[in-house]
């Protein structure tokens, strides 16, 4: 098997030697040929790689059908890099971009390419750079033609599942693989912002140290139900000592950025008209998080404690921040599940959830042992299956709701911003009220736009005049 690799940075560099490790041949370009040069002065060992200095090398370089995996930035560099490559390749040639390419992109350059003979592959990766090089979970959309070519040498290089079987799986035409891997980052953002707020409930209003802190995570991860890539980072973390020997985490700035992905998946779920309300609040905080200045100037203002808001003991405190973590994380991924079905039905994709959340078990950052409901949940064509059920009922009900909205409430009492825990409870509520406010809404837009409205239990559209009754 050989495979050209077009960009060396960490991601590119790390899946050239997995490929390599697993028997492939691998054909090197960089723009800058320093990076190459620095590649093979380390790594060069490693495997069989052949370094070229330019597309044209690369490309006249290899036999027969040719899979040229691109590694550059999303957007313009990659149609760049496709452009130029497009005239060196012939009928059936593959192109493969491994990026975190906005699935419309994708949909349009697998029809262009596909006017060209050529095939596309549209490759969702994750797992960070360790994932990459020890095996990642790949979510493959496109040319299943190109994915057939890859997919012996894909198998070897992914992350195992944990049940005999590899992270890796074609996922459906155009976009499907990389929408598949936006709706994952989605999900990587809201997982990430609740850890970070039980993380701040727990250290300024429950007092814990880091080193009290490592320990909650630790001890959560050994949960069955509970463990996972992001728990078990976030213990990591709050160990580590700068070189002065203080607790690296006190300095690090509380100003987080971000590369696009969990923007795309809000755009993309208000285009789809999904609710995924945890996901977006995730997006805002981190937005939020540079207003830094503005947050300085107004943290002068005074809060106010309520005082019917008992502080439960230190112990308690922390199952409730369990409980509360727990249930959101579900609606956290419940919520990137509800976009994926239907962006599936829009799309044409014919998405296996069942599938995807197997393919999330291993590799990659959103890896969590809550998957296997999820992958239960969606492995018919049956809405859920009884044993799935009643684990949510159980999990929902009685004591651990309660100790929910127990914690929030503590939260937002003693001013800590919690906007995903908080999001994740009122979309839990939501969907289990049978009557909505909606209907003073439908009043409201027919009163001042003549919208019309639905009556209960009647067919079709109404209006009122409703200007006649006001006083």
């Amino acid at each position: 098997m050989q495979l050209g690799i077009i960009g060396l940075g960490t991601m590119g560099a790390n899946l050239a030697r997995n490929a390599a490790r697993n028997g492939a041949n691998v054909f090197l370009y960089n723009r800058t040929t320093e990076k190459t040069d620095e590649f093979m002065k380390e790594f060069g060992s490693d495997g069989r790689f052949v370094p070229c200095n330019s597309l044209k090398d690369l490309v006249s370089g290899m036999d027969g059908a040719r899979s040229i995996l691109i590694m550059v930035k999303a957007g313009k560099a990659v149609d760049a890099v496709i452009n130029d490559l497009v005239p060196l390749l012939s009928s059936s040639d593959n192109i493969i971009d491994g990026g975190n390419s906005l699935f419309t992109d994708t949909n349009r350059r697998e029809k262009e390419l596909k006017d060209n003979n050529i095939n596309f592959l549209g490759l969702g990766i994750s797992g960070g750079e360790e994932g990459a090089l020890n095996g990642p979970s790949i979510m493959p959309g496109g040319s299943k033609d190109a994915y057939k070519n890859l997919e012996p040498l894909l198998q070897a290089m992914a992350a195992d599942d944990g049940e005999s079987g590899k992270c890796v799986s074609y996922l459906g035409n155009g976009g499907a693989g990389h929408f598949v891997k936006m709706v994952h980052n989605g999900i990587e953002y809201g997982v990430m912002q609740l850890i970070a707020e039980v993380y701040a409930v727990l250290k300024n209003v429950g007092k814990l140290s880091n080193s009290e802190l490592a320990d909650v995570f630790y001890n959560w991860c050994k949960d069955d139900g509970m463990s996972s890539y992001l728990l078990e980072i976030t213990a990591e973390i709050f160990t580590k000592k700068d070189e002065d020997g203080s607790d690296l985490i006190d300095k690090i700035k509380d100003k987080a950025g971000q590369k696009g992905t969990g923007k795309w998946t809000t755009q993309s779920a208000l285009n789809f008209g999904v609710a995924i309300p945890t996901i977006n609040s995730s997006v805002d905080a981190r937005i939020l998080s540079g207003s830094e200045e503005g947050r300085v100037e107004n943290s002068k203002f005074t809060l106010t404690i309520e005082d019917y808001c008992d502080l439960p003991p230190k112990d308690k405190l922390i199952s409730l921040a369990k409980n509360a973590y727990k249930l959101s994380l579900l609606t956290t991924y419940s919520q990137g599940f509800d976009l994926l079905k239907k962006a599936s039905k829009e799309e044409n994709w014919n998405l296996d959830l069942s599938e995807i959340a197997r393919l999330w078990r291993g590799g990659c950052i959103i890896r969590s042992a809550v998957l296997s409901i999820f992958q239960k949940k969606y492995l018919s064509d049956e809405l859920i299956s009884q044993d799935t059920l009643e684990k949510i009922i159980n999990i929902y009900k009685d004591e651990p709701q309660r100790n929910w909205r127990k914690f929030i409430s503590i939260a937002i009492s003693n001013g800590i911003p919690i906007p995903a825990l908080s999001s994740s409870i009122t979309w839990f509520d939501a969907l289990r009220t049978e009557k909505l406010p909606q209907n003073l809404i439908q009043a409201q837009r027919d009163f001042f736009g003549a919208h019309e409205y639905e009556r209960i239990g009647e067919e079709g559209q109404f209006h009122t005049n409703w200007n006649n009754q006001v006083k």
